[in-house]
């Protein structure tokens, strides 16, 4: 078991990177708080049952991301009486870190908060960095606060029983953070695909706590997403619109953000930024872990009206996270027309 402490803003996050299960880490992490509710949805709920105290399972998925899941949890902290001196914890994917983080950031103005991320995604990124949120309107993620957790307790082994979609989603956050910011984590994605792909312990040890030093790297920095912090969004605005546009759950987010990313490299070339070869090598590496990179059916139109309701968006002008090479990374205003030839080519 390895622990790692970072600075997140005013707080600290410590994260327990360990090769025990998921129940293990619960029951040896009891005794953090008072009393505490544990957050699940219907696939993670299996990985608690030794977990004594009160607990509420969400929908799986995008599903769970909406005021009446934030309403419920708040309601049975209430009737429960978990008090200031309390905590929540989220066990499951990014979408009950996210709900679960919420809900405690509010909750009596903010209580301790625990996550233990299941799926790929959710330890790589979603999880750590304080950024909490439910989708609004049919936008990602429109409501939400910056509230890190206390502790994330992370089990690569949980990562054997996930399904393979879902393992390839998080292999698209895990691929960015090499592009943001670690050569070496890209070089060990290229050279070790059968590792990665075959769920080798090792393997998933070593993606999953580089990709967290590079979220770590940028969050330290701007906590509160003010300069930096946007680079994380590489391939962001892209996926963002598609999974609206589309409909949640048509593709994962990882999905979306490999298109997205394989956009933004596009975008980057055309406007002189990116250089051809890293853009050729960077789209290669995506598609070499299965993302396809060409949608069907979507409007481009949709698609840029979709994204005017992006957080990076400054006075009605879109900005795009580009790259000109390996970890160089910056943040680009670009014209609309410019972005609708890079959407055409990229929807069938």
């Amino acid at each position: 078991m390895s622990e790692y402490r970072y600075s997140v803003g005013a707080d600290t996050t410590t994260v327990v990177l360990s090769r025990a299960t998921v129940a293990e880490l619960l029951d040896a992490d009891a005794g953090h708080a008072a009393a505490a509710l544990l957050v699940a949805d219907r696939n993670t709920i299996e990985l608690c049952r030794d977990y004594a105290g009160p607990r509420i399972v969400l929908p799986a998925g995008e599903d769970a991301k909406q005021w009446s899941s934030i309403a419920a949890i708040v309601e049975l902290a209430l009737t429960e009486g978990v008090s200031r001196d309390g905590r929540m914890i989220g066990v499951g994917g990014g979408a009950v870190c996210d709900v679960a983080a919420f809900a405690a950031s509010i909750y009596m103005r903010g209580i301790s908060l625990t996550l233990v991320p299941t799926t790929l995604l959710a330890m790589v990124d979603a999880a750590f960095g304080g950024k909490t949120g439910i989708n609004f309107h049919g936008y990602k993620n429109m409501v939400g606060t910056f509230y890190p957790a206390a502790r994330l307790l992370v089990a690569p082994s949980a990562l054997h029983s996930l399904p393979p979609r879902e393992f390839q989603s998080g292999m698209a956050e895990v691929i960015k953070s090499a592009m943001l910011g670690d050569a070496e984590l890209f070089d060990f994605l290229e050279r070790e695909h059968a590792a990665v792909v075959q769920r080798r312990v090792d393997a998933l040890h070593t993606i999953v706590q580089r990709s967290l030093a590079v979220k770590a790297a940028v969050v330290e920095r701007d906590f509160t997403e003010l300069g930096i912090r946007a680079w994380l969004n590489l391939g962001h605005t892209f996926g963002h619109a598609l999974e609206s546009v589309a409909g949640f759950g048509r593709y994962t987010h990882g999905e979306a953000v490999a298109w997205g990313m394989a956009c933004a490299l596009d975008l980057g070339v055309a406007l002189g930024i990116t250089e051809p070869d890293y853009a050729a090598r960077a789209r290669m590496l995506i598609e070499r872990y299965g993302f396809v990179l060409q949608v069907e059916g979507i409007e481009v139109d949709a698609l840029l009206q979709a994204m005017q309701h992006d957080k990076k968006v400054r006075s009605g002008t879109l900005r795009f996270v580009l790259q000109r090479g390996l970890t160089q990374t910056e943040l680009a205003p670009v014209a609309e027309r410019t972005v609708r030839a890079v959407l055409r080519a990229r929807i069938r």
